[in-house]
């Protein structure tokens, strides 16, 4: 079993490394076509991937009640976050910003755990919020400084931190026991409605200019992102690694604004990048030892 888990060390660092490409294929394929659009498709190409899974390995499917929970995981966590976040990217928030944003969603998650009576926070913990939370206001302000915290998009970015947090909490108390393969295809479904319809409201008269790129960034996306990130995923789930790929998300917001700065050319001031270790310092403190309230 010991050699086993060595020789499954590498599958968190790939999840996490493709996951940090989230907004960078958002950054490629949004200047070609509207973010609901984009996300209308990609949820529905994801349904086919899934839709061949599921033929494949034939899983049992959940009953309506459990149903209904993954639909209302899928609407926080691949709906609304997603429909958010990309939202802000077209409004020219840096996909690196955004990032950091949403990878503050522990610290809130831990937060509002607390409050709820379900986690005790130690002191380093407290300590942690408190960084993480400086760190993400230095991001910000040497970003863009104000001219960002005056750009819609940020508050979508916000929003998007609060969808996933909230889908995060619903996900742990109301979606668990589901196939992980149907359980995705149902919250991939939802997903895909609510995106469709903003598409169609919002979205109907905008022109989609297809051309290699946009094709590579949502061939990405599906293949690489709703796929077999979410594959990777399950693999953790399997071998128990799901404790520990949560103390790797930290380094997120830093590879992909890595990744920005070299594909996209977005910079990034000192005070930002300090800014930045700043906030995984603090993710990082609040992630360790987690003790939850049986």
């Amino acid at each position: 079993m010991e050699t086993n888990n060595r020789s499954n060390a590498w599958i968190p660092w790939a999840f996490v490394l493709l996951w940090s490409t989230g907004f960078i294929g958002a950054k490629l394929g949004l200047p070609f076509i509207g973010p609901f659009t984009f996300l209308a498709i990609r949820m529905g190409l994801t349904l086919l991937c899934f839709g061949a899974l599921i033929a494949c390995f034939r899983p049992a499917w959940p009953g309506l009640a459990a149903a209904k929970h993954q639909w209302a995981c899928g609407a926080m966590l691949h709906g609304l976050y997603l429909g958010a976040s990309f939202a802000g990217i077209k409004l020219a928030v840096p996909a690196g910003i955004t990032a950091l944003i949403v990878g503050l969603q522990p610290i809130l998650t831990a937060v509002l755990s607390w409050l709820m009576g379900e986690q005790r926070l130690s002191r380093m913990q407290w300590l942690g919020l408190a960084i993480g939370f400086g760190g993400a206001l230095l991001v910000v302000l040497g970003g863009k400084g104000l001219q960002l915290g005056a750009n819609p998009g940020l508050w979508l970015t916000v929003l998007a931190l609060c969808a996933i947090t909230a889908g995060t909490l619903y996900q742990k108390r109301f979606g668990q026991g589901v196939n992980p393969l149907t359980g995705a295809f149902h919250q991939y479904l939802a997903a895909f409605l609510i995106t469709g319809v903003l598409a169609l409201g919002l979205e109907r008269g905008d022109a989609i200019h297809w051309n290699a790129q946009l094709a590579l960034a949502l061939g990405w996306s599906v293949l690489a992102l709703s796929v077999l990130a979410i594959l990777l995923l399950m693999r953790m789930l399997k071998d128990g690694e799901v404790s520990k790929v949560a103390s790797y998300f930290y380094l997120t917001p830093g590879l992909a604004a890595v990744q920005a700065w070299w594909l996209f050319d977005e910079q990034l001031s000192l005070l930002a990048v300090v800014g930045m270790l700043l906030a995984a310092l603090g993710v990082a403190l609040v992630l360790q030892r987690l003790r939850w309230r049986r």
